[in-house]
């Protein structure tokens, strides 16, 4: 969600700015623009795809050595050319809104009390040519400029109140950029030599160009430029930061024989399981940790926190943590805990649960959770470098690899391992793993990636039911257990990319409600794993089949469900007990592609979301 690239350089910056947009895709945006120093400010910006910005940059001969770059998710304003970053300042007075003033900006976040500034701006003359809140910062650091760009910086975030990663130059200091972050991320990226630095979202957009990096601190700003940098802490004191040698991967990958990254990411898992399990020889709480052993003898329930897909996988932990470990575990929505009142227990393992590991929600979550006094913090996360591993105290780093796709895939079935790593490293130290019982679950892990193989090669059948599915605007998913979780990921995928109204149920609720909407036109797709609740489930079947709904159905060879009128079913290749749901999954992931496909969306980026979600 939004993309920051910024630099100070001897050379032509615009095609390392373009480019490293390019790799920040992922995240998500609606328009996209690039600033630099030529003489003064000059500028494109674009509503449409960076390869489009791209081809404005060069019609225009856009060129110089100090400039910043932006992706936005439209929060503030509608997704609009005036609406896109960089912007520019207009100076005070009605006389000097003909021509841009002094200061370029762009900013990830959101700022809270941007109406009462600007009120106050538009007292003192100036003009706002958006409805964003970021033009109110560039206002602000032009009202407050008085010739060192740093200080207009530091008086300008001293009123902001909110979420922000900020990069500003001024055209009076040509070969400066400046940055602050607090709340949402911010890197500085070291120039292989005195010729340049760099200011970035993450350190994909330097991909290629510098692994010389510098994650700031909450709080942190910083100034750039030719061959120096230096940063101040939120105490205002200069403040020293490691240098860290970080291989970032581009996000523009090949797609190789796949139509879409979602697909070949679909296909990725079996390789991404096999990576995230690399090493695990045995249940050890040093896989989480050198003070993990420590925590976990201490530790008598567990909290996890987590949004959108991430939210799923820790339902479906709290599955395996209660009937494994026997922990008892809450699962909360992260945008909603800190907003309740709870009791807090000092003995719980807080739990947070994110691709990016920079998700707002979840970090904030975090947080409230830390003072309320709960300190025992362990992060299953995708990013080894990002916010959430530096800030909590334990970590399993899952290695999916780059997710571009919007729709997270390989990301949910890698956290599904982690967590189920977890379950018996904390089934372990409670005393309630045994020797056979944990060779016998490593077995199942190992075997993981060869099973997903021939899950995916299901997909043949899962396109002939997206077919059916691309006509319809409304479906539901049914599961029971450990897999109405997987039924809750299912309806989302769908919903996410081919824009159909999905809603997932625990199968016995269906008559509490549900049963109402069940029609011929509603398919009804069932998780139906040959486990303890598939009698149940069977009776839940009926009730659709005796309403005349069609069902299709994900079933297990030994489950005697056989296809008939209004049945549909796709024979999962073997039955995988506790960790089931990490191929069920699978061809929910497959239905929601296709059928996104056959109606024609975009599939990697669907309609007003982002990947990585910055903001609250």
């Amino acid at each position: 969600m939004c993309g920051i690239v910024a630099s100070v350089s001897t050379r032509n910056i615009v095609p390392i700015l373009v480019q490293g947009l390019q790799r920040l895709e992922y995240r998500g945006y609606d328009s996209c623009g690039v600033a630099v120093y030529a003489d003064g400010l000059k500028r494109a910006r674009s509503t449409s795809r960076v390869a489009e910005l791209q081809e404005q940059v060069s019609a225009d001969k856009l060129e110089g050595g100090t400039g910043i770059a932006h992706t936005r998710w439209a929060t503030h304003g509608a997704p609009a050319v005036h609406n896109a970053h960089p912007h520019f300042s207009h100076g005070s007075g009605a006389a000097s809104q003909a021509k841009p003033g002094k200061v370029a900006l762009v900013h990830n976040g959101i700022i809270e009390n941007y109406e009462e500034l600007r009120e106050g701006l538009k007292a003192k003359g100036y003009a706002f040519e958006s409805q964003t809140d970021t033009e109110v910062i560039v206002h602000l650091m032009d009202s407050l400029y008085d010739g060192d760009l740093f200080e207009a910086l530091k008086a300008t975030v001293a009123q902001l109140h909110g979420a922000y990663a900020i990069a500003a130059f001024c055209k009076d200091e040509p070969h400066r950029v400046v940055g602050a972050r607090a709340g949402s991320p911010l890197i500085l990226g070291v120039g292989k030599d005195k010729s340049e630095n760099f200011l970035a979202s993450d350190a994909m957009a330097l991909a290629g160009v510098t692994d010389q990096i510098v994650y700031l601190e909450e709080g942190d700003m910083v100034d750039i430029q030719l061959g120096k940098y230096w940063i101040v802490g939120k105490d205002g004191k200069p403040a020293q930061r490691e240098v860290k040698t970080v291989q970032a991967h581009s996000g523009a990958a090949e797609l190789g024989p796949y139509r879409h990254y979602m697909q070949k990411e679909i296909f990725e898992q079996p390789r991404a399981i096999a990576d995230t399990l690399e090493g695990v020889e045995g249940i050890v709480p040093e896989l989480f940790g050198d003070q993990a052993f420590r925590v976990f003898k201490e530790i008598d329930s567990v909290l996890i926190l987590a949004c959108g897909t991430s939210y799923y996988s820790g339902c479906a932990a709290k599955y395996w943590l209660e009937s494994i470990a026997g922990i008892p575990t809450q699962v909360e929505v992260a945008s909603e805990y800190r907003y309740r009142t709870s009791v807090p227990n000092p003995k719980t393992l807080v739990v947070t649960i994110t691709q990016s590991g920079e998700t707002a929600d979840t970090l904030a979550a975090l947080r409230h959770a830390q003072s309320l006094g709960m300190t025992q913090t362990l992060t299953i996360c995708n990013v080894a470098t990002s916010a959430m591993v530096r800030e909590c105290k334990l970590a399993y780093i899952t290695r999916a690899g780059v997710e571009i796709g919007v729709a997270s895939t390989k990301a949910f079935t890698t956290q599904l391992a982690g967590l189920f790593l977890l379950t018996l490293a904390l089934a372990q130290s409670k005393g309630k793993l045994s020797e056979e019982e944990e060779a016998g679950h490593l077995k199942a892990m190992r075997h993981l990636p060869a099973a997903l193989q021939a899950v995916l090669a299901l997909e043949p059948q899962v396109i002939s039911w997206a077919e059916d599915f691309a006509k319809m605007e409304n479906a539901l998913f049914l599961g029971r257990g450990l897999h109405y979780p997987i039924a809750l990921e299912g309806a989302l995928k769908l919903k996410e990319i081919s824009y159909i109204h999905a809603e997932a149920y625990p199968a016995g609720e269906l008559k509490h409600g549900p049963l109402a909407l069940v029609t011929s036109e509603m398919p009804v797709v069932t998780v139906a794993p040959n486990d303890a609740l598939l009698e149940k489930l069977k009776s839940n079947m009926q009730e659709v089949r005796a309403r005349g709904g069609v069902l299709y159905v994900l079933a297990d060879a030994d489950s005697h469900i056989e296809s008939g009128e209004g049945l549909h079913v796709i024979r999962m290749p073997e039955h995988y007990g506790a960790l089931s749901p990490l191929l069920h999954v699978v061809p929910l992931q497959l239905l929601a592609y296709h059928t996104a496909v056959a109606r024609g969306t975009d599939v990697d980026k669907p309609r007003n979301l982002a990947k990585s979600v910055t903001v609250e």
